[in-house]
């Protein structure tokens, strides 16, 4: 009787430790080991690692497996048959995941990385890092928004911080996504470090991890995530991270996690641990939920609501530049790419200013006795999100 009693304790024990991690049993997931810069050992020592870590891996790949590594061999002989091999994988449901070093995302579909900050050694998801959300800069970067969320939403983060890195369209989708909130889109921001504040973040965010979703184009967060991935070795070898992450998208339901050919074996170890993550947090799920929630919130409206209003400013006449004053005052939080536009409506209004650029970006000068009426015209214009 003691015995039994023992038995069901234990069996309790793992219960409740099953429902705290989410991980009710292994997660099946396939690494292709062919097209690594570092040969296919490498990719096979990081699925060995991930294997102790509770992952059930299948290595796709040409060399032999050793068989107490608890990891599984797909045999393939060249890149073609590696991916052949990860899609029959996927389509059977023989695994749940697949980490491969490249893979044609359809458009709408991009991926969400996730690193570790050097300062703080705090998590950071990159939103995002490959694929295309959507051609339009400020919109792509609204869904980045969206699908960082998801995804970190996914991996047990419940309220998850959004920060805009200080790029391109980051004031304009920065207006959106406050908008969105406004009409009932639960989305929480962070807050610079810097002591300005706000959410448009700088380089000291990127290395502190001020927030849980850092949120850039994808050409950007390709290049960031290189960085975080390789600055310990020289670039030539990524050692940290979790790589590119998956592809993230309306609709979409192949979890297919990205990893650079330059990684190391302790990288793709944690890759393999991500898409785990994802299986066990739901990921379509999370996204499906996300995308709801934005819609419901007037997502699409608002999206080609500012795209015409664009359209619009481009479409503009002419307007002759006032007569010279000296101007004082800076108006910032004006995205770059609208700048000389922003100025052409204070000229349309006799007002003179001049664009520059400042230590927090671009920003507007002007008089000090017209600094009020200045924002006011350019928040009725949309270039800024208040007067």
């Amino acid at each position: 009787m003691k015995d039994l009693h023992k038995t069901v304790a234990n069996t309790f024990l793992e219960l409740a430790d099953a429902l705290e991690s989410g991980r009710f049993g292994q997660v099946k997931v396939a690494v292709t080991g062919i097209g690594s810069e570092h040969g296919e050992e490498n990719v096979l020592q990081g699925a060995i690692a991930a294997a102790k870590r509770g992952v059930e891996v299948y290595f796709i790949g040409s060399i032999d497996v050793p068989a107490d590594s608890g990891v599984k061999k797909v045999e393939a002989h060249d890149e073609d048959s590696c991916f052949q091999a990860m899609e029959e994988l996927l389509d059977k449901g023989e695994v749940q995941a697949a980490v491969a070093m490249h893979y044609p995302f359809p458009i709408g579909v991009s991926t969400v990385g996730r690193v570790v900050c050097p300062a703080t050694g705090k998590e950071m998801f990159l939103a995002t890092t490959t694929g295309t959300s959507a051609t339009e800069l400020v919109e792509s970067l609204v869904r980045n928004a969206i699908a960082g969320v998801a995804t970190a939403k996914a991996c047990g983060i419940k309220e998850p911080t959004v920060g805009l890195l200080n790029l391109n369209g980051a004031r304009q989708a920065e207006m959106i996504l406050k908008e969105l909130k406004e009409k009932g889109y639960p989305i929480k921001f962070a807050e610079t470090a810097r002591a300005d504040g706000g959410m448009i973040m700088r380089g000291n965010d990127l290395l502190q991890g001020s927030a849980d979703v850092m949120v850039m184009d994808t050409l950007t967060g390709n290049a960031i995530i290189k960085l975080f991935a390789a600055y310990t070795s020289g670039g030539g070898f990524e050692t940290t991270g979790y790589g590119y992450g998956p592809g993230v998208g309306k609709g979409y339901d192949r979890k297919v996690l990205i990893i650079s050919r330059a990684s190391g074996a302790p990288l793709i170890a944690n890759a393999l641990i991500y898409a785990s993550d994802l299986v066990n947090g739901e990921l379509r799920d999370k996204v499906d939920t996300e995308i709801k929630a934005a819609e419901k919130a007037g997502l699409e409206e608002i999206i080609k609501g500012r795209q015409k209003q664009a359209s619009d400013k481009s479409s503009a006449e002419e307007v002759k530049c006032p007569e010279a004053e000296p101007v004082a005052e800076q108006i910032p939080g004006i995205d770059v790419l609208d700048l000389e536009d922003a100025v052409r409506v204070l000229w349309k209004e006799n007002i003179y200013a001049e664009s520059g650029m400042g230590c927090t970006g671009p920003i507007i000068r002007v008089a000090a006795d017209k600094l009020t009426k200045s924002r006011e015209l350019l928040a009725a214009a949309g270039y800024i999100d208040e007067a």
